[in-house]
């Protein structure tokens, strides 16, 4: 890396980062009992950014020989030098640094027999009931450690070991069907895996997916509703979330355009994106070097910031919030959002469903996809098996439905914020955005909202 630095700096760019990259990626999947699947992947590369007369360039290389990781070097000069597109870099804080999340079990020393076992056991809990006609319980497993010089100073190494869970079942009777699915993931070792009951968590999947046969379904139209730390996670990371990205927003393609100083959601309602908070995905630093500091973009129902890049930052007269992030060594970094989530609030759940009265309790596990259009800030999303709240009491299982609406109005309309605070991220996915795949966490507490359309019978 250093060579590759040094050879860069010789031919005369402004600024150089080169970034390399050690990926594990370890799956294990059961269906009805039967092992499908065991793989393990490995990668490692370098990538090379380079800013030559304001205009950036980027290659990479996944064969470690000095030779070619020099030749990826002048291959992103020269793809500099064929850009049209003149940017500056805002400064930020150079840092010499390791950090590593937390690990008790390298899940890679554990022998192979043990995770399948795991699987195995948590699949055949899931179909102990005969209505559950197929399950598929997934187990995952990664490790990614990033390593970054520049020509600034930075000289950075972090990595992040992640573990998982996931079950679907699908329960069948009388010729309906229902499919749930749910999954827990831990930015930890072998010992979460270790230490959690998957067995019961398998089968409270399966018992939700059987449940939901004989569910009727939700009333339709505008409903008063609350959605639960899962779903309001999903909801603003996709429909809000999205809007908050400095790239986004610079090209006009932001709802949130303009708005900043203006009161866009209710005064209970405050929104951060941290790259370090508990139930999360660990990101101390992102794929530029800045340290991912804790950004307040709506406070008290005002928003205050968007999320930026070094070069968004300067074309939108803002911070480096630390959202320059790259799926890995083979693309540059890009405005990406790390763990978005909304704060918590003064409401209990039972307060809450005690003050809504008549309504939906809607719910994310089992939900499916959406669609979002980030520039009108519409969203559309499936939600799982919910309930009805009927005199102020939860009541019997709705099948899952759709949701939709404008992210702005349904942020206005928020009542109340519960004290509930849940984040959660995935070993299984993650975001997808200009072909790139990045792990995000996402969350937040039950909110009450006073309108949105669900769509029922």
């Amino acid at each position: 890396m250093n060579k590759a630095l040094k050879h860069a700096l010789g031919l005369g760019p402004q600024y150089v980062e080169v970034k390399a990259q050690e990926y594990v990626y370890e799956f294990v999947r059961v269906n009805n009992g039967v092992l499908k699947e065991y793989s393990k992947s490995n990668s490692a590369g370098i990538g090379v950014r380079v800013l030559y007369d304001g205009r950036l360039g980027f290659s990479s290389t996944n064969i470690l020989e000095e030779e070619e990781i020099l030749r990826s070097v002048e291959e992103a000069i020269s793809a500099a030098k064929a850009s049209e597109d003149r940017v500056e870099m805002v400064d930020r804080e150079v840092r010499k640094d390791r950090k590593s999340s937390v690990l008790k079990e390298d899940p890679e020393e554990v022998p192979e027999e043990e995770k399948v076992k795991v699987v195995m056991e948590a699949n055949n809990a899931a179909r102990a009931d005969e209505a559950i006609k197929s399950s598929t319980t997934y187990l995952g497993m990664l490790k990614d450690k990033r390593y970054l010089i520049t020509s600034d100073g930075v000289d950075l190494e972090w990595s992040v070991v992640m573990t998982g869970l996931a079950q679907v079942s699908v329960a069948a009777e009388a010729g309906n069907m229902e499919r749930v699915h749910d999954s827990k993931s831990r930015v930890a070792g072998w010992e979460f895996i270790r230490d959690s009951d998957w067995n019961s968590f398998t089968k409270g999947v399966s018992d939700l997916a059987k449940e939901a046969l004989r569910a009727k379904q939700p009333p339709a139209g505008k409903l008063r509703v609350i959605a639960d730390p899962d779903l309001i996670g999903l909801i603003l990371h996709e429909a809000f979330g999205h809007a908050s990205e400095g790239d986004l927003v610079g090209t006009g393609n932001s709802v949130l355009q303009g708005k900043v100083g203006n009161e866009i959601a209710s005064p209970q309602v405050s929104i951060v994106d941290d790259g370090l908070v508990e139930g999360g995905y660990y990101i101390p630093y992102d794929d530029e070097g800045s340290p991912k500091v804790r950004t307040v973009i709506v406070d008290g129902g005002v928003l205050k910031h968007f999320l930026t890049s070094r070069v968004w930052a300067n074309r939108l007269g803002m911070s480096v919030t630390g959202n320059g992030r790259a799926q890995d060594f083979k693309n540059p970094p890009i405005v990406r959002q790390t763990n978005l989530y909304m704060l918590a609030g003064e409401w209990s759940k039972e307060e809450m469903i005690r003050e809504l009265r008549e309504g939906l309790y809607l719910t994310g596990r089992g939900a499916g996809g959406g669609e979002v259009d980030p520039s009108a800030g519409t969203f559309t999303f499936s939600v799982g098996p919910s309930r009805i709240v009927r005199n102020g009491e939860l009541g019997e299982l709705v099948k899952g439905t759709i949701v939709s609406g404008y992210i702005l109005e349904t942020l206005k309309g928020v009542e109340a914020v519960g004290k509930d605070t849940i984040i959660k991220t995935s070993v299984f996915g993650g975001c997808g955005k200009d072909g790139q795949l990045v792990r995000v966490g996402y969350g937040g507490p039950h909110v009450m909202i006073k309108a949105i359309t669900v769509g029922g019978r």
